[in-house]
Protein backbone atom coordinates (compact mmCIF):
# COMPACT_ATOMS: atom_id res chain seq x y z
CA UNK A 1 0.00 0.00 0.00
CA UNK A 2 1.56 3.46 -1.02
CA UNK A 3 2.14 5.88 1.41
CA UNK A 4 -0.55 8.51 -0.13
CA UNK A 5 -3.05 5.51 0.49
CA UNK A 6 -1.76 4.88 4.16
CA UNK A 7 -2.62 8.62 4.64
CA UNK A 8 -5.78 8.36 3.21
CA UNK A 9 -7.09 5.49 5.22
CA UNK A 10 -6.24 6.96 8.90
CA UNK A 11 -7.56 10.62 7.48
CA UNK A 12 -10.58 8.84 6.89
CA UNK A 13 -10.49 6.61 10.27
CA UNK A 14 -9.62 10.00 12.19
CA UNK A 15 -12.49 12.03 10.75
CA UNK A 16 -14.81 9.25 11.80
CA UNK A 17 -13.67 8.42 15.20
CA UNK A 18 -13.64 12.58 15.61
CA UNK A 19 -17.73 12.60 14.51
CA UNK A 20 -18.20 9.51 16.32
CA UNK A 21 -16.56 11.25 19.54
CA UNK A 22 -18.29 14.31 18.84
CA UNK A 23 -21.98 12.65 18.39
CA UNK A 24 -20.99 9.96 21.89
CA UNK A 25 -20.17 13.09 24.07
CA UNK A 26 -23.36 15.46 22.59
CA UNK A 27 -25.81 11.56 23.28
CA UNK A 28 -24.00 11.42 26.67
CA UNK A 29 -24.76 15.26 27.33
CA UNK A 30 -28.00 15.14 26.80
CA UNK A 31 -28.94 11.76 28.45
CA UNK A 32 -27.08 13.06 31.66
CA UNK A 33 -28.67 16.55 31.16
CA UNK A 34 -32.03 14.38 31.64
CA UNK A 35 -30.86 12.35 34.54
CA UNK A 36 -29.35 15.35 35.91
CA UNK A 37 -32.87 16.66 36.51
CA UNK A 38 -34.09 16.63 40.30
CA UNK A 39 -36.88 19.06 41.32
CA UNK A 40 -35.34 21.56 44.22
CA UNK A 41 -32.02 20.45 45.43
CA UNK A 42 -30.20 17.71 43.79
CA UNK A 43 -29.48 14.21 46.01
CA UNK A 44 -26.11 13.32 45.89
CA UNK A 45 -27.04 9.68 45.26
CA UNK A 46 -28.58 11.63 41.54
CA UNK A 47 -24.84 13.40 41.43
CA UNK A 48 -23.00 9.82 41.89
CA UNK A 49 -25.01 8.35 39.25
CA UNK A 50 -24.75 10.41 37.16
CA UNK A 51 -20.52 10.44 37.32
CA UNK A 52 -20.77 6.95 37.61
CA UNK A 53 -22.91 6.72 34.22
CA UNK A 54 -20.67 9.85 32.29
CA UNK A 55 -17.73 7.40 32.90
CA UNK A 56 -18.96 4.16 31.61
CA UNK A 57 -20.45 6.29 28.88
CA UNK A 58 -16.94 7.18 28.16
CA UNK A 59 -15.28 3.97 28.57
CA UNK A 60 -18.00 2.35 26.05
CA UNK A 61 -17.05 5.22 23.51
CA UNK A 62 -13.56 4.74 23.68
CA UNK A 63 -14.42 0.75 23.39
CA UNK A 64 -16.28 1.41 20.71
CA UNK A 65 -13.49 3.84 18.57
CA UNK A 66 -10.83 0.99 19.39
CA UNK A 67 -12.85 -1.65 18.11
CA UNK A 68 -13.62 0.21 15.00
CA UNK A 69 -9.91 0.21 14.14
CA UNK A 70 -9.34 -3.25 15.21
CA UNK A 71 -12.17 -4.04 12.63
CA UNK A 72 -9.61 -2.25 10.38
CA UNK A 73 -6.65 -4.08 10.87
CA UNK A 74 -8.47 -7.64 10.99
CA UNK A 75 -10.15 -6.84 8.10
CA UNK A 76 -7.46 -5.81 5.86
CA UNK A 77 -5.18 -8.78 7.02
CA UNK A 78 -2.49 -6.05 8.76
CA UNK A 79 -2.64 -8.51 11.69
CA UNK A 80 -3.00 -12.46 12.19
CA UNK A 81 -6.15 -12.63 13.82
CA UNK A 82 -9.18 -10.31 15.52
CA UNK A 83 -7.86 -11.26 19.15
CA UNK A 84 -4.25 -9.99 17.86
CA UNK A 85 -5.97 -6.52 16.29
CA UNK A 86 -7.95 -5.30 19.24
CA UNK A 87 -5.28 -6.31 21.85
CA UNK A 88 -2.86 -4.18 19.42
CA UNK A 89 -5.59 -1.33 18.46
CA UNK A 90 -5.84 -1.31 22.45
CA UNK A 91 -2.36 -0.72 23.01
CA UNK A 92 -2.00 1.45 20.62
CA UNK A 93 -5.06 3.94 21.15
CA UNK A 94 -4.03 4.19 24.53
CA UNK A 95 -0.71 4.68 23.82
CA UNK A 96 1.09 1.98 25.71
CA UNK A 97 2.63 0.58 22.60
CA UNK A 98 4.17 -2.73 24.03
CA UNK A 99 5.40 -3.24 20.63
CA UNK A 100 4.87 -7.09 21.20
CA UNK A 101 2.66 -7.01 17.84
CA UNK A 102 3.21 -5.31 14.88
CA UNK A 103 1.63 -4.45 11.79
CA UNK A 104 1.99 -5.67 8.89
CA UNK A 105 4.60 -3.11 7.07
CA UNK A 106 1.55 -1.33 4.64
CA UNK A 107 -0.25 -0.38 7.79
CA UNK A 108 2.51 0.91 10.04
CA UNK A 109 1.47 4.53 9.12
CA UNK A 110 -2.00 4.15 10.33
CA UNK A 111 -1.07 2.13 13.38
CA UNK A 112 1.02 5.37 14.36
CA UNK A 113 -1.70 7.33 13.49
CA UNK A 114 -4.16 5.95 16.01
CA UNK A 115 -1.68 6.26 18.78
CA UNK A 116 -2.54 10.33 18.21
CA UNK A 117 -5.58 9.63 17.50
CA UNK A 118 -5.93 8.30 20.75
CA UNK A 119 -4.19 10.54 22.55
CA UNK A 120 -6.44 13.47 21.48
CA UNK A 121 -9.74 11.83 21.78
CA UNK A 122 -9.17 10.81 25.69
CA UNK A 123 -7.54 14.03 26.23
CA UNK A 124 -11.04 15.66 25.04
CA UNK A 125 -12.91 12.98 27.15
CA UNK A 126 -10.94 13.74 30.12
CA UNK A 127 -11.28 17.77 30.14
CA UNK A 128 -14.95 16.62 29.22
CA UNK A 129 -15.21 14.34 32.22
CA UNK A 130 -13.68 17.31 34.73
CA UNK A 131 -15.97 19.90 33.30
CA UNK A 132 -18.70 18.03 34.03
CA UNK A 133 -17.41 17.01 37.79
CA UNK A 134 -16.68 20.35 38.45
CA UNK A 135 -20.18 21.95 36.92
CA UNK A 136 -22.07 19.68 39.31
CA UNK A 137 -19.77 20.22 42.03
CA UNK A 138 -20.25 17.30 43.55
CA UNK A 139 -16.70 16.50 45.04
CA UNK A 140 -16.64 20.20 45.93
CA UNK A 141 -19.68 19.83 48.78
CA UNK A 142 -17.91 16.30 50.21
CA UNK A 143 -14.97 18.35 50.47
CA UNK A 144 -16.25 21.48 51.93
CA UNK A 145 -14.67 23.98 48.77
Amino acid sequence: MSLACQLLVATAMVLSMLILHLGGLALLISVLAHRARVPAERHWRVEVAVIVAAAIGLFVLHGIEIWAYALLYDGTGAVPDFETALYFSTATYTTIGYGDVLLARPWRLIGAIEGANGIILLGWSTAFFVAMVRRIGFVERQLGL
